[in-house]
């Protein structure tokens, strides 16, 4: 069974119709003809949405993976919550490493919650564009997704990380390529290219946890 069988089937199972797939998603009728008749796949956003209202995981949609009953029965088992760390902006988190020793509980306007074990020096940030929108699957960062951040998590190849380049004062979010003496701030949308550093970037931290809402 491919992703568009999938689609018609839990179309099938709640009652939806194609008028329902487009108010949900945004997504045009052609568009969810597109996918319902498998031509085009969704992704990002969009693919989070038709989630939501076919009621099931996005890995299920994709690659069949889990049960999509999953979504209706959630796990009862009550998870911890570890820490609530300050929600700041790009620029601050440009910033971080000069603004954290006075950066202090109650400064913040926004907290959140997270239940990844980091250290005591994390933040998270409101992800902006789609760069690391991952059309092939997993994984993929949607905008408007929160992103928890640790600068204490030891930077490693292949690792999510927020840089600061030294010509901007904002950072940015990618995935660290170290190709041998090379490094590389790699996009996880392929229409946007890599880009090679070469002391010329600062890691601010580590991805440590994505959070969005289905």
């Amino acid at each position: 069974m491919d992703i568009s069988n999938r689609i018609k089937q839990r179309m099938k199972t709640l009652g939806l119709k194609g008028v329902d797939i487009t108010k949900a998603t945004g997504v045009s009728s052609g568009g969810v003809s597109q996918w319902v008749n498998g031509i085009t796949k969704p992704n990002g956003a969009k693919l989070l949405a038709l989630s939501k209202i076919l009621q099931c995981q996005p890995d299920w949609l994709l690659y069949g993976k889990g049960d999509p009953k999953e979504y209706d029965t959630p796990s009862v088992v009550p998870i911890s919550i570890q820490n609530r760390v300050p929600v700041i902006s790009w620029v601050q988190a440009g910033e971080w490493t000069a603004i954290v020793d006075h950066f202090q509980p109650g400064d913040a306007d926004e907290w959140q919650e997270t239940t990844a074990k980091v250290g005591s020096n994390a933040f998270a940030l409101h992800v902006q564009g789609d760069s690391m929108v991952n059309p092939s699957g997993s994984p993929s960062i949607p905008e408007g997704s929160i992103v928890i951040v640790d600068p204490d998590t030891v930077v490693d190849n292949g690792k999510i990380v927020v840089a600061r380049l030294e010509e901007s004062s904002e950072a940015t979010l990618k995935k660290l390529v170290i190709d041998g003496p090379h490094r590389y701030l790699k996009p996880l949308n392929p229409d946007y290219r890599p880009i090679q550093i070469n002391g010329n970037c600062t890691i601010v931290g580590v991805v440590r946890q994505v959070i969005f809402n289905l």
